[in-house]
């Protein structure tokens, strides 16, 4: 990733750039050997395997589908299998499964909103609730937006408690969800001004500055894999961030060396800490 053409610099030991560097070695965990693979059979390449699902909702699936079976869903002891349909059928399919998971109580914080899973050509083949990609282990995407000053600090937000993932936990100025329609430009913008109030004659100077994929298994959700989209804003210094969704409870501006040790403390949402750690190593150098 890029380094930004501004004088905002800041030093670090080099135990704590080596344990930041060390964290962001480690943004893509392996499935664990007892999640059950889901194949796809469409897309570019049929029979890839496009998800995992936890252990402790294997067996509720298969009395599920055993009992009363849901068109183009086979599960076995070794996979869950989704055939090739039309997007319109197989969401439907989905949305099958993934309400009998909801019924069962394997599915919290359902939001009425869809992420849609596309491809690696760009090709969308189904739409599902955004609270069951994480059951199953689809790969979603997310905006991260670094808030910063020319004072070298950065803006975070802390999560609202009433969150159902990593409430109170620090996060970045700005982050969400990229849903079914939307492209991650349009999605940074929303998020900024929903989140952080940030107006658009200033969040259309989001600068997009790479990516990181996110994959870890979370206890008794399921397996998070997602691709977090970054961009870096930077914020005059008479800027004050407003909340505008209830989302998050309130903001704080830090400096980067103090960001660092709150990362290291786990005071953040693991894609924040992720996100901040390579923006941090960005714009740093080793005292």
């Amino acid at each position: 990733m890029q380094k930004l053409n501004t004088k905002l610099t800041t030093k670090l030991t080099p135990s704590t750039i080596a344990a930041l560097e060390e964290m962001l070695q480690n943004t893509a965990r392996p499935a664990p050997p007892d999640y059950l693979p889901i194949h796809f059979l469409g897309g570019y390449t049929a029979g890839q395997v496009i998800g995992h699902l936890n252990p402790d909702f294997t067996s509720y699936l298969q009395e599920s589908l055993g009992g009363k079976p849901i068109p183009h869903i086979k599960i076995g002891h070794d996979r869950l299998t989704i055939d090739h349909a039309r997007p319109l059928e197989l969401s439907e399919s989905l949305l099958n499964m993934a309400d009998r998971m909801r019924e069962g109580g394997l599915i919290p914080g359902w939001r009425n909103e869809n992420f849609a899973w596309i491809d690696q050509n760009g090709h969308e083949y189904f739409r599902l609730e955004r609270s069951a990609f994480r059951a199953f282990g689809f790969r979603s995407m997310a905006t991260h937006i670094n808030g910063y000053t020319k004072a070298g600090n950065l803006w975070l937000g802390r999560r609202s408690e009433t969150k159902s993932t990593d409430p109170g936990r620090l996060d970045n100025l700005a982050a969400g969800g990229i849903g079914a329609d939307e492209t991650p430009w349009v999605n940074a913008r929303r998020e900024l001004w929903e989140e952080a109030g940030v107006p658009p004659q200033i969040s259309d100077h989001i600068e997009p500055v790479g990516r990181i994929h996110m994959r870890r298994p979370i206890q008794g959700r399921g397996f998070h894999d997602e691709q977090l989209y970054i961009y870096d804003l930077e914020l005059a210094e008479n800027f004050i961030p407003t909340n505008h969704d209830g989302e998050v409870s309130g903001f704080i501006e830090i400096s980067l060396s103090e960001a660092a040790a709150r990362i290291l403390a786990d005071e953040f949402t693991s894609d924040a800490a992720f996100v901040t750690a390579d923006f941090i190593l960005r714009n740093t150098r080793v005292d």
